[in-house]
């Protein structure tokens, strides 16, 4: 059947990493990987991005970063710089919103827009897709995967078959052929377990759950046999939803070595709450309710929970309501392996003149202090300026370690 509805989906390549590439030319062509500290291979976070190049190397997104570091030990390891990478997709969404005010946002480097009625204005979905991925690359030096289909799986299905830097638009009416030969792991809700019974039945592609009994689908997996049969015959009825507020606002950590010692407990607290905090205010928003995660060495994990009257985004608020949490964790004498501090209870920002903090001895200044260093951060980056107490407990972790190295 037909279908007038134009899906165009973009899929930004390697968006970290190519970011690092574009801001530091010398990395151009070398494995980047940007994430946790691999430590020489004792590390214990994550990959959060990997160029193309590294990948050849089997390196991916979520990778242990000491599996990451034993298998591309000549790759460049940097850190995550969150607030660029915000710059940047903040830059490329304004582009697509030229085109059309039903953008739905998956994430900072990808992106659903129907263009059903942008056609008359613009041009062909084709020509619009090729206008976006062109004032991407001019505006911001990155390269943008596109798909455009009659709807959102199909689109999504698309952009990821020609990276980086494709180009694939699937004609109405052609989905099923489209699909039908591609492994039954691209299709949505197929996940490992969903696959491996796949499989089990004789369904090796796409084209042979489109083909399969519906009834016998039904029986295994319920009414979600009915939609993998129907994604499988190209049929995807989701509308692109603009995106909506944010529901809470988090931030956590995994210490490099679990540790007991208050002040860095502290210390980490006050840095979390400073993220939370920072981001609430980018959001022009307000919590009124805190939790805190805890993480303890043998990953057992506690959260506890308090709302206040008086909603918030400054970071002394949070820390404040954070140290209160932790007194409420059971007593341990277990290190602690992570920390965490979610912002929920979300409102916008209060006009002056609103009560403000209680904690803070004089709430102008404070809000003057913080705007100050909003300001300072976001152009030159959150370790610009620091708190004294971060930075001391900093100096006296490293301090300390290095003389426990001494003494072995």
């Amino acid at each position: 059947m037909m279908s007038s509805r134009w899906i165009i989906h973009i899929d930004m390549d390697a968006f970290y990493a190519a970011i690092e590439q574009h801001d530091h030319p010398q990395y151009r062509g070398k494995p980047v990987i940007v994430g946790a500290d691999p430590q020489k291979g004792k590390g214990r976070g994550v990959v959060s991005a990997a160029s193309y190049e590294a990948r050849t190397c089997g390196i991916h997104s979520a990778m242990p970063i000491r599996h990451a570091f034993q298998r591309c030990p000549q790759g460049i390891f940097l850190p995550v710089r969150m607030p660029r990478y915000r710059e940047s997709s903040d830059h490329i969404f304004s582009i697509l919103q030229r085109y059309t005010n039903l953008v739905e946002s998956l994430s900072l480097d990808e992106a659903f827009l129907d263009v059903t009625g942008s056609v008359r204005l613009h041009g062909s979905a084709q020509k619009i897709g090729r206008q976006i991925q062109q004032e991407i690359q001019n505006a911001e030096g990155l390269t943008a995967s596109v798909g455009i289909a009659s709807n959102k799986f199909v689109a999504k299905v698309a952009s990821d078959l020609k990276k980086p830097h494709g180009f694939v638009i699937v004609p109405s009416g052609t989905e099923a052929d489209f699909l039908k030969n591609l492994p039954i792991e691209r299709l949505w809700g197929a996940g490992p377990k969903t696959a491996i019974q796949l499989r089990r039945l004789g369904c090796s592609t796409i084209g042979d759950v489109a083909k399969y009994s519906p009834h016998m689908l039904m029986k295994i997996f319920g009414t979600h046999g009915r939609h993998l049969q129907e994604h499988a015959q190209g049929i995807d009825g989701h509308a692109v939803i603009p995106e909506e507020p944010a529901k809470s606002m988090g931030a956590e950590t995994t210490f490099d070595e679990d540790t007991r010692d208050i002040m860095i407990i502290h210390a980490t607290l006050l840095q979390l709450a400073e993220q939370v905090a920072r981001r609430l205010r980018r959001a022009g928003v307000r919590s009124q309710t805190v939790t805190l995660k805890f993480r303890d060495e043998s990953f057992q994990t506690i959260t506890r929970t308090s709302s206040a009257a008086a909603a918030t985004n400054q970071s002394s608020d949070l820390y404040q309501r954070s140290l209160s949490l932790l007194k409420r964790i059971p007593h341990s004498k277990k290190k602690v392996r992570l920390l965490g501090i979610t912002a929920s209870k979300l409102s916008p920002a209060k006009k002056p003149g609103d009560q403000l903090s209680l904690f803070a001895p004089h709430p102008e200044k404070a809000q003057q202090l913080t705007t100050v260093l909003d300001t300072i951060q976001e152009k030159f980056g959150t370790n610009a300026i620091s708190r004294a107490s971060v930075l001391t407990t900093k100096t006296n972790r490293i301090t300390g370690h290095r003389q426990k190295n001494r003494k072995r």
